[in-house]
């Protein structure tokens, strides 16, 4: 069996997520990673199969097993998960285990989750939304199952499992948390958004509560806003110095669209909110529309979409445009008709910001094309699409080389001989201060397409997005992978972290 060096790998780390807590703690084993369905996982007893065939019954999987010293198991354990849940887990202790039979009885939830400061419930959340903005995590999950309720913080883009909450409290940590959000605690039918303003440190930090009934129950997701997180600048991105005076010229233009895609959690409103920052002067107007508004700036009007009361993004936009601003932002182009008033608002002389879902930057054209957007505007009112992702840095206290690094993962992200020779590939073997990850932060990696004579010609022609793509490459434009491999080479990121966002096409890994 393989030997693994607990100090020397970051792997494990990154993927405690795939084994729950309470067993990694009551049975000493370590995630390795997954591969093609099957778990690796690191055991100091090779001969221990009654561990190895509950794991299976438990997690489901094939299991891969290697090999790691016990103490360095145990140690590894301690460090991690040493005090990560472990206050949440004596709140919940605290909890007096005489609770109703019927969990979900709406007045025993009520009750509990009442205004006392030191009702153990309100204690309990408390702690879990502290733990959660310590951490910096961006979200917290609440996910009710059959015989108990997931926690799981979001940490730098990565699941990360809590102590679960025991099944009898679920029906007062919902009602509590919905309580707080403004929400509906009554209604349990379909789903409910809300809002909780808290003071942490002295800052006020915003959650955006959704609220989505479930087979077992209510699952209910918090995303943390801090205002800080938008506050970055343009520099603080990830920007290589290429794209980002690319970047300086197209927002500075008078008119046209400027379009970021991703995928949702890819930083594309912070990415829009940094332009609006260094275009929010006193000879600007800027006016937004969207759903919903997360962060509140000085300077800008921002209208929030109400679908309820008729406030669509059409509506909002086609009322911006008698109030003569300079600069528009559109939170999504979602729809023909948002569409086709943005592009309306572009070609009549304002500086028009949107979002769109869409893989890269190439496909934006055809996907807005796709929508019924006549060829001719989109030719004539796009400026330039930029497609981004969130890749995790590594952490500064622990970077080391990597002497191994993976021939596979080398090979998926198209490196060479020369692209290597005196370069040192980094990676994070984990420490106090990212929480043994390895990873600290996150930043961008972008793909900048800049419109040009010969990218308008092909859109107007309804071109391919393969032939799109082939123009944009040949006119300079550097793709995810391309500005990912830059950022592994100055040792900011790793193989692995960029290999789950941007990887080379037809490329096929060795079993």
């Amino acid at each position: 069996m393989a030997y693994v060096d607990l100090d020397k790998t970051s792997a494990v780390s990154a993927n405690l997520h795939l084994i729950p807590q309470k067993i990694i703690k009551e049975n000493l084993v370590l995630p390795l990673g997954e591969d093609d369905g099957r778990l690796k996982v690191i055991v100091s007893d090779p001969l221990d199969l009654e561990t190895l065939d509950m794991l299976r019954f438990r997690l489901n999987p094939d299991i891969d097993v290697s090999l790691a010293p016990p103490a360095k198991i145990k140690r590894f354990i301690d460090t991690f998960l040493s005090g990560v849940g472990s206050e949440i887990k004596q709140t919940m202790d605290s909890i007096d285990q005489e609770m109703p039979e019927d969990e979900e009885a709406e007045s025993a939830a009520a009750a509990l989750a009442g205004e006392d400061a030191d009702a153990p419930i309100i204690k309990l959340i408390n702690k879990i939304i502290g733990d959660a903005v310590r951490m910096r995590a961006s979200d917290i999950h609440v996910e009710p199952m059959a015989d108990r309720v997931r926690l799981r913080y979001r940490v730098d883009g990565a699941c990360i499992e809590q102590e679960r909450i025991p099944k009898g409290i679920q029906g007062a940590v919902l009602a509590r948390l919905k309580l707080m959000s403004g929400i509906d605690i009554a209604e349990r039918r379909i789903p409910q958004d809300g809002r909780i303003k808290m003071k942490f440190a002295g800052k006020d930090i915003d959650f955006r509560v959704s609220s989505c009934p479930a087979y077992h129950g209510e699952s209910v997701v918090l995303r943390i806003l801090r205002p800080d997180s938008v506050r970055v600048g343009i520099r603080s991105l990830g920007f290589e110095e290429d794209d980002y005076q690319t970047f300086i010229k197209i927002i500075k233009r008078p008119n046209g669209i400027f379009l970021v895609t991703g995928p949702t959690g890819s930083g594309k409103t912070t990415t829009l909110y940094a332009a609006l920052q260094e275009l929010n002067r006193p000879d600007k107007k800027i006016i937004t529309a969207e759903d919903p508004v997360e962060y509140n700036f000085p300077g800008m009007n921002q209208c929030a979409v109400r679908e309820e009361i008729g406030m669509t993004f059409p509506r909002i936009l086609r009322s911006m445009l008698r109030q003569a601003p300079n600069i528009i932002l559109v939170g999504e182009i979602r729809d023909l008709d948002v569409g086709e008033v943005a592009i309306q608002a572009a070609l009549t002389g304002h500086l028009v910001f949107s979002t769109l879902h869409t893989n890269d930057a190439p496909s934006a054209i055809t996907r807005l094309i796709d929508m019924g957007i006549k060829p001719f505007l989109v030719a004539s009112s796009i400026q330039a699409i930029m497609a981004q992702r969130l890749i995790r840095v590594i952490c500064e206290d622990c970077k080391e080389d990597n002497l191994s690094p993976d021939q596979n993962m080398l090979k998926l992200l198209r490196f060479t001989d020369e692209e290597l020779e005196g370069n040192k590939i980094k990676l994070g073997r984990g420490c106090k201060r990212c929480n043994n990850t390895g990873y600290r932060g996150r930043l961008g990696i972008f793909e900048m397409l800049s419109m040009t004579n010969e990218l308008r010609e092909l859109s107007f022609n309804r071109a391919a997005t393969s032939q799109i793509r082939k123009a944009a490459r040949a006119a300079g434009m550097r793709n995810l992978l391309e500005d990912g491999k830059i950022k592994i080479l100055r040792g900011i990121t790793t193989l692995e972290d960029v290999a789950r966002h941007a990887q080379a096409e037809g490329i096929l890994i060795d079993e």
